[in-house]
């Protein structure tokens, strides 16, 4: 399963967040991006709570994370 995390990092926090999230095996892809988000993180799991474990229990604890959006993205 492949979902596409959208965060909202605190002040100033970004660039740290998305260098942690480098850190972590689930997350293929980060990038620092412009808009209303600060980092959108692609995660691979074996399944959706895979996923959400990862985002709950691994994203969330990075300090500087405010808030996050998973996007579960279906391949046809």
């Amino acid at each position: 399963m492949r979902s596409y995390v959208l965060i909202e990092a605190t002040i100033g926090k970004a660039r740290d967040v998305a260098r942690l999230l480098s850190a972590i095996s689930e997350v293929t892809e980060c990038y620092l991006v412009t808009g209303p988000y600060d980092v959108i993180a692609l995660v691979e799991g074996d399944d959706a709570s895979v996923v959400g474990q990862v985002v709950t229990e691994k994203i969330h604890s990075i300090p500087g994370v405010a808030r996050t959006i998973t996007c579960l993205a279906v391949q046809r």
